[in-house]
């Protein structure tokens, strides 16, 4: 199995710690700014699994999950997409989940779960 996290994160602060955490266990980061270019870098790239924030500035993390769940490039309806977003109110998760993401995590980032989560899927390459 490879190594290729796709992020689709709109926070430069965000994107910084993901990229210093997963890069320093061997994983290569592949980064969109927003849902539209998260979906095309996932239909054009080898994407092993996918961390998805929910607030995005053009379509949502939700929206993005079930454009990619439902994408003619087949193989994205099995990648792991793992949620991080700071909506943490009652039924965020289900919704979250319900939308096609496989797992639901909180922010702050926690970088130690974080990296569970990453290698739960994707055994670190290091």
């Amino acid at each position: 199995m490879g190594n290729q996290v796709l992020y689709i994160e709109d926070n430069p602060d965000n994107m910084t710690l993901v990229k210093r955490v997963l890069e320093a266990r061997g994983y290569v980061l592949l980064q969109a700014i927003n849902g539209l270019s998260g979906i095309a870098i996932a239909e054009e790239q080898a994407v092993d699994l996918i961390l998805l924030d929910i607030n995005l500035p053009d379509i949502d993390g939700y929206e993005v999950a079930r454009r990619l769940r439902h994408s003619a490039k087949h193989i994205l309806a099995h990648i792991p997409i793992i949620a991080i977003t700071a909506n943490a109110l009652k039924g965020d998760a289900e919704k979250a989940l319900e939308s096609g993401c496989d797992v639901y995590m909180s922010k702050p980032i926690n970088i130690r779960e974080l990296g569970a989560r990453v290698e739960a899927f994707l055994p670190s390459p290091t």
